[in-house]
């Protein structure tokens, strides 16, 4: 039985859920809010401390959202998340996406925000979810793209940050350029071409706040979260900030990619990409961010 193989980079550090925790429903996973519907059964994977697991059962309150999670530990304050709401349709369990603990056409809605670019086998892990979905169903998926990450002005520190990180989380066997492979990993676990569409967005790290929030976290997780003990050669940019900058960094884009797939009750799948950027502000006061791309419609279920 297939299982994971790779290690999740950024573990769960307090520098990883300051942006984790930040993350919504509306933020996150906006392409797909507009085909949910209060009736609909939906699985969460890879849904870290569960904000937007809470989200999504909030917004399906005659439906049931299962919260999926590889790392137990992290189950705990998902909990938590939920039950601070009020939430009675959410439950969260352990699993493996590689190889899901559930019957064929189970589920309304299968969805994995920022989850692809961590694990061995994304294309066995689409086919998985897209076998647990009902005909008709939305596989929803969404990552980054660390190549598409820009800059200026030009930095040396901010290279390095990007090559490092790319080396790392190749090395621990995910891929970090997972938003523009998408599109011909939905093909290679079976959604048909013809039904594909992918698109992108990005969001732009521009005013002292934004650029001092990202530069932070991403310092802090390069000294102390679990990538920090890879990352140890050039953990110091040109501009003596720990990571990838301080305050003064250049201003940045980042670039992501999602694609929502549509089951079938043949041996072919569908899929309808939108797209809208990783959703990440410092906390406990993000600065504002700029507005997302509002993706088409998907038609109802």
């Amino acid at each position: 039985m297939p299982q994971e193989s790779a290690v999740y980079t950024h573990g769960h550090h307090e520098s990883v859920l300051r942006s984790h925790t930040w993350r919504t429903a509306a933020n996150s996973a906006g392409y797909l809010l507009g085909a949910l519907r209060p009736h609909m059964r939906i699985l969460d994977i890879g849904c870290g401390p569960g904000t937007i697991t809470a989200d999504l059962a909030a917004l399906v309150p005659d439906g049931q959202v299962t919260g999926l999670e590889y790392a137990p530990e992290i189950l705990e304050q998902a909990r938590a998340t939920a039950a601070g709401r009020g939430l009675t349709n959410v439950h969260f369990a352990v699993g493996d996406v590689h190889a899901l603990d559930y019957p064929d056409d189970t589920f309304c809605v299968v969805h994995a925000h920022q989850v692809l670019q961590h694990v061995g086998d994304p294309v066995q892990a689409l086919r998985e979810m897209r076998r647990v979905t009902k005909p008709g169903g939305i596989v929803a998926v969404r990552d980054s793209d660390y190549a598409a990450m820009t800059w200026h002005p030009e930095s040396d520190g901010m290279t390095d940050w990007q090559r490092l990180y790319q080396r790392v989380a190749r090395a621990n066997g995910g891929e970090p350029d997972a938003g523009r492979r998408l599109h011909a990993w939905a093909r290679q676990a079976g959604f048909t071409p013809d039904a594909i569409t992918a698109t992108a967005a990005t969001w732009l790290f521009r005013t002292p706040a934004e650029r001092s929030w990202w530069s932070e976290l991403w310092a802090d997780r390069t000294v102390s979260s679990s990538y920090a003990p890879a990352d140890t050669p050039q953990r110091r940019s040109c501009n003596g900030s720990r990571g990838p900058g301080g305050p003064g960094a250049p201003t940045r884009t980042a670039g992501s990619a999602s694609c929502t797939a549509r089951s079938s009750a043949g041996s072919d799948g569908g899929a309808r990409p939108v797209g809208s950027p990783p959703g990440r502000v410092r906390s406990p006061s993000p600065p504002p961010l700029p507005p997302t791309a509002q993706p088409h419609p998907l038609p109802g279920r």
